[in-house]
């Protein structure tokens, strides 16, 4: 299907559901909100990275004016659990407590303060004595995996090894002209939000506990609290009112059950809000990475072979390891035509922060190497990069080599000549050329990348979404959706398809969303699902309300139901199109003369995987005596299937270029080597401000070959796939424009000198 021009809300630009509540600071948001008889939750976090609780004093804390509990290990619930399980019946590692007598990160949690106020609970804070028994600390993978290293947990720094693999890789790499090794590392990153952590918990008298928190999973954040304090579900009630920005830092639960024991301590609703501080030291991180990447080709350019052996940094807790590091492994299958191919992922304990899912979800860890790789092909052979890349790509007929199944509707190739066109690929070239030839302080380069990213979890496990749509008696409708809108307008998206499909105006649709009480199941907001999955969800309950609708208009107008058709709040049969009648009237109809309600539910469930494509081209300028690295033109084209809101679409993939070109260059977290993590102030953290972008920024989709299939109107995801060629696309430029080999994310100036100095 092509981009079709004859919809009347599909494929217009619509500003996102909530932009007049945004702008105008009307959208309450946890932080906001206030509950009778409320009190204030303060954390007391370690200051050490690893030891042993000798002894803890909460008296004179427990004694301060105004303070109505103090929790600790030595009177909470020692329940191990696991903040990113998903499904009542998981089977996960589990090896996180509320409160533990033994702390493995600086930000592990120590005690919790609920009083009548924020300062009066700091202040109590400040009054627990805390002795610890020292510990081994140990801040990197390396270190984590000697045979020799302290162990974090019972059975050593290794939490789990995953392997997938297709093809005979070692004879492919016998039989190659050339091979090459590497080893390439990517940093822990903070997500900033701009909304910190927050949550109210209100466990009442009758023993039902209410959790408002700007989560990404409501329903998964049930059964992790079913499991920490044993309630049953009905006893359990979650809601995300609105989420700040999440970029997969509010998937896994974090604060909730501190505020919830609290609650259940005073018998009265606690609210915690993080600091930012608190924020980036205590709640998660991406995993930080170290990937070895091996690599065969012949003298053509064609890629025989390639092997990863990636360990990821999950810090102090399990949380997601497996989960990053499984949907990983399977990631690097989808992008070229490489028929033997291995990677094997080992996700490492360390005293760092938990790492926990984030934008990308592991695919720019690993597409890092791999697309360092691709571009010293290019440099062995003395070919242009992009014709590496177009000779390997897969195309849209091809196979998963693991399943051998097809892979949809794969357009890489069509974002890749589209990427070149925009970005005047051969003048950018000359331009690097000439800079190099005059050998001077300053120098140009050029760097393409290839990202992948998933559009749902199919293959990995259910992905189910149950939406609901009601009609009122007055002709408008209400959509019960359990999904959460993260600001990628996943609540303006399913109202753009209804609307289109009932013929009900955008203001007439009222939306509930993201409550485990008011809602049907929803598997949470992640892996890029949304539109995908979620949007398909919303076309097919649309679609059996429309058969419904026909029916009573049929009712009401003496004419066929399949003649019926709807816009603008009114419905009439094409065989007489000039007899109207307004929803309200066919509402009124159905419940006087049909006896009956409309309310539909449908459960979808994704039937196949779907990848995402996208091709960044970016244009630096680098200072030979600095380091300093400027960013003077970026590219990005993507593949989406089909545009369901092009104004959305755009400002999104503006926003992961600002995100990718952070993680490219300047965004780090990180840890001395007594465990004390660098920086906690956004003010040194790295994140690129406005004037730091790129003076010229090219976008572009392919949304006109067919679409996606299985997708609403061949609809696919964008969301986490700018984010994972960016950071390859500017080294690779760097490396293009200095004739170095850097292999460390990201790309600080120091990094750059010394790349240089090894050159030298």
């Amino acid at each position: 299907m092509e981009q079709k021009q004859n919809f009347t809300v599909i494929g217009k630009g619509k500003p996102i559901d909530d932009a007049q509540l945004k702008v105008t600071g009307r959208k309450q948001y946890v932080a906001d909100m206030k509950l009778p008889q409320m009190l204030y939750g303060k954390i007391l976090f370690s200051s050490v990275a690893h030891g042993k609780i000798k002894s803890i004093d909460t008296s004179q804390a427990e004694k301060y004016p105004g303070v109505h509990a103090v929790a600790t290990y030595l009177n909470t619930t020692d329940k191990t659990y696991n903040s990113a399980k998903r499904f009542i019946e998981q089977q996960v590692l589990c090896n996180e407590k509320i409160f533990s007598d033994t702390v493995r990160f600086v930000g592990d949690r120590i005690a919790a303060v609920a009083a009548e106020s924020e300062s009066i609970a700091e202040a109590a804070l400040k009054l627990i004595k805390v002795e610890y028994e020292p510990l081994p600390v140990i801040t990197d993978i390396e270190s984590a995996i000697k045979e020799d290293a302290y162990p974090i947990h019972p059975g050593g720094n290794i939490a789990a090894r995953m392997e997938v693999k297709c093809g005979d890789v070692e004879t492919a790499f016998e039989n190659s002209d050339y091979v090459i090794e590497g080893k390439y590392t990517t940093p822990a990153i903070h997500h900033t939000a701009i909304e910190p952590h927050a949550v109210i918990a209100d466990w009442d008298a009758q023993d039902k506990l209410t959790v408002y928190s700007c989560n990404q999973n409501c329903f998964a954040f049930r059964v992790i609290l079913s499991d920490i304090f044993g309630l049953s579900y009905n006893k359990i009630r979650v809601v995300s009112p609105a989420i700040g920005g999440a970029f997969g830092g509010k998937l896994e639960v974090t604060i909730e059950p501190v505020a919830a024991v609290l609650s259940q301590m005073c018998g009265r609703p606690v609210k915690i809000v993080l600091t930012r501080k608190e924020t980036m030291m205590a709640t998660r991180v991406r995993h930080g990475s170290l990937n070895l990447v091996r690599t065969g080709f012949d003298k053509d350019g064609r890629i025989r072979a390639m092997e990863f052996t990636i360990y990821t940094n999950t810090g102090a807790y399990a949380s997601s390891a497996m989960n990053v590091a499984g949907a990983l492994t399977h990631k690097v299958f989808m992008a070229y035509k490489i028929p033997d191919m291995k990677i094997t992922a080992i996700p490492v304990y360390t005293n760092t922060e938990i790492s926990g899912a984030m934008r990308g979800y592991g695919s720019p860890q690993v597409y890092f190497g791999m697309q360092r790789q691709i571009n010293e092909i290019a440099r062995i052979l003395k070919k242009d990069p992009a014709e590496i890349q177009r000779l390997n790509m897969v195309d849209p007929d091809s196979l998963n080599p693991v399943s051998n199944t097809p892979l949809g509707n794969p357009r890489a190739k069509d974002c890749l000549e589209k990427a070149l066109k925009l970005a005047s690929y051969p003048e950018a070239l000359q331009r690097q050329q000439e800079s190099k030839k005059q050998n001077g302080r300053y120098v140009r380069g050029v760097g393409i990348a290839l990202g992948v990213h998933g559009n749902n979890c199919f293959g990995a496990h259910r992905d189910n979404t149950s939406p609901m749509l009601r009609m009122n008696e007055d002709g408008s409708c209400l959509l019960y959706t359990g999904s959460h809108d993260m600001g990628t307008d996943t609540v303006g998206m399913q109202k753009q398809i209804i609307s289109e499909i009932l013929g009900i105006t955008w203001d007439k649709i009222g939306v509930i969303t993201s409550d485990t009480d008011a809602c049907l199941w929803h598997i949470g907001d992640y892996s890029s699902r949304g539109t995908f999955v979620v949007g398909a969800a919303a076309r097919l309950v649309a679609e059996k309300m429309k058969k419904e609708l026909q029916k009573e208009v049929a009712g009401l107008l003496n004419a066929s139901p399949e003649d019926i058709s709807f816009g603008e709040n009114l419905a009439w049969s094409e065989k007489q199109p000039e007899q109207k009648v307004s929803l309200k009237e066919v509402m009124i109809y159905c419940q006087s003369v049909s006896h009956r309600e409309l309310c539909i539910h449908e459960t979808y469930e994704a039937v196949r995987g779907a990848c995402s494509y996208g091709v960044h081209i970016a244009e630096i300028e680098a200072d030979k005596e600095t380091g300093q690295v400027k960013i003077l033109e970026y590219t990005a084209v993507h593949d989406v299937g089909f545009i369901i809101n092009p104004l959305m679409i755009e400002a999104q993939l503006e926003g992961a270029i600002q995100m990718g070109l952070g993680y490219a260059i300047s965004e780090e977290m990180t840890w001395d080597k007594n465990g004390n993590p660098f920086p906690l102030v956004l003010k040194k953290y790295g994140v690129l401000r406005a004037d730091q972008m790129p003076p010229k920024i090219n976008t572009g989709f392919i949304a006109d070959k067919g679409g996606e299939p299985g997708g609403p109107y061949g609809a696919k995801a964008l969301g986490e796939c700018p984010i994972v060629p960016a950071g390859p696309a500017v080294v690779n430029a760097i490396c293009n424009a200095l004739d170095i080999d850097l292999r460390d994310l990201p790309a600080t100036p120091d990094r750059v000198l010394e790349a240089l100095k090894n050159k030298r």
